[in-house]
């Protein structure tokens, strides 16, 4: 599993995934949904877009951008466009990592809730598991720690075991065994790799292995 996004989409300006052109705040993968970006920026209330941009873009300062998209949309009306909203958060959050936009995190926020990834990566890896044969392996690439996260905690629910305090007779036949076992360590991109594919740099890769069915 490639849990990447299609980078042809997002080099599309028009796709308005990116703050780098100026577009309509789109961000849709597929364009016959009718959720864009604009809706969730112009319409989600301040609670649920702070939990938005915190939950999903890791942005500690989810309530200092909420605060100046509010006071926006009140006082000039919708944000339309990728450009409107990124100088909206570049005023409001300072800049905490060189060489890294201020708007980067609350774009990612956006695009992951516009397209349900999240909810797509949980649904999709135990239906994917199902599928292995015993000795079957499962290879998953991420590329943010939100996706990393999840093929973790996944492999560690599969992985759970009885736990049995000594003396207590039981046969072994009874024991829960673990279903998977992990198969080598993470494996990141090296520097040969990051410096021909700049986009590897925060690649993951996890691989399980099924145990039996």
């Amino acid at each position: 599993m490639d849990l990447g996004v299609s980078s042809p989409q997002l080099d599309e300006p028009s796709r308005g995934f990116s703050f780098m052109a100026d577009a309509d705040l789109d961000m849709r993968m597929d364009q016959s949904q009718s959720l864009t970006a604009a809706d969730i920026v112009n319409s989600y209330e301040e609670k649920k877009l702070i939990e938005l941009l915190f939950s999903y873009g890791e942005e500690k300062f989810s309530k200092r951008i909420v605060r100046s998209i509010l006071i926006h949309r009140e006082t000039i009306g919708p944000i339309t466009r990728t450009h409107e909203l990124a100088k909206i958060i570049n005023q409001a959050a300072p800049k905490r990592e060189p060489g890294k936009n201020p708007a980067t995190r609350t774009f990612q926020a956006l695009r992951i809730k516009v397209n349900e990834e999240i909810d797509e990566v949980e649904r999709a890896l135990p239906i994917a598991f199902d599928f292995l044969n015993p000795k079957g392996r499962l290879v998953v690439i991420s590329f943010h720690s939100l996706e990393d996260r999840i093929v973790k905690n996944f492999t560690k629910y599969k992985m759970e075991t009885d736990v049995i305090p000594k003396y207590i007779p039981i046969r072994a036949s009874e024991i829960k065994l673990s279903s998977v076992k992990k198969i080598g360590k993470l494996i990141t991109p090296s520097k040969e790799e990051i410096k021909l594919n700049p986009r590897s740099r925060s690649a993951k890769l996890r691989i399980i292995e099924k145990v039996f069915d």
